[in-house]
């Protein structure tokens, strides 16, 4: 089983997720993609299972620090992903791809029941 965890290092939730990805025993890649950067196959895919309003974090500084006409344009998937592509700051942190199925965010109970049952 292949796992990916999304994310840059110093995001608390980021930080979260890996510590307890690492103490239930999951094997997983980290992938920053601040210094790894992100292909747009990559997001495309995310998109293809969630929804942009989901992976785009509104609440965020970087979303706050765009101009209204850069938030006014961002209206569907295929805004949404020129905007992640040009400011991967803005994705909600972390985006675990568990095997081709992705998830946005971190809680305990989230990734309980993500993981139950599944192979560590």
């Amino acid at each position: 089983m292949k796992r990916t965890l999304y994310g840059i290092p110093n995001c608390d939730t980021v930080k979260k997720a890996r510590t307890w990805l690492a103490d239930n025993g999951h094997d997983f890649t980290f992938h920053d993609f601040k210094k790894q950067g992100l292909e747009r196959a990559t997001v495309q895919q995310w998109l293809g299972q969630l929804d942009w309003e989901v992976l785009v974090n509104r609440k965020g500084l970087t979303w706050r620090n765009l101009t209204d006409a850069q938030k006014a344009a961002v209206t569907d998937k295929t805004s949404a992903l020129e905007l992640i592509l040009s400011n991967p700051s803005v994705i909600k942190r972390p985006v675990l791809d568990n095997d081709g199925k992705f998830s946005v965010g971190f809680s305990d109970a989230q990734y309980r029941a993500i993981f139950e049952g599944a192979p560590a």
